[in-house]
């Protein structure tokens, strides 16, 4: 199954999402899943068996119980696809990132300047 494929369904990137914070087990994916989703537990079993299939998920058996985790590698491949494409996005986001910095430091500075008004009442440069 082709990578978009596998995570074109919004039950399985969420699934890889709850992976991301670390292992799970099966009952504990299926428990969150089941409620956001309204979806039964085996039909959560056959998502997580296409991300196991699939190389995006790996299992390892504790007594018991099954732990899932989330298998970087298919992701650095999608990474790396999408790097061609960054250049459409980075310099937009960059520049978001120099606006934001800008806005933070005119307000710092107007604090500033207005707190050491507000604290002199008297001063020639206050407020009348």
């Amino acid at each position: 199954m082709n990578a978009f494929d596998v995570l074109g369904d919004p039950v399985r990137r969420r699934i890889l999402e709850l992976l991301a914070e670390g292992e799970a087990t099966s009952g504990a994916v299926s428990a969150v899943i089941r409620e956001e989703f309204g979806i039964s537990q085996p039909a959560v079993s056959q998502h997580l068996k296409v991300l196991r299939d699939s190389g995006f998920a790996t299992v390892r058996p504790q007594g018991a119980r099954r732990l899932y985790a989330v298998n970087p590698e298919p992701l650095r491949d999608i990474d790396q696809w999408l790097d061609r494409f960054r250049r459409f996005w980075t310099p937009r986001l960059e520049a978001l990132a120099t606006e934001l910095a800008r806005g933070r430091r005119e307000r710092r500075l107007a604090a500033g300047q207005g707190g050491a008004a507000e604290q002199r009442p008297g001063a020639p440069d206050a407020p009348g």
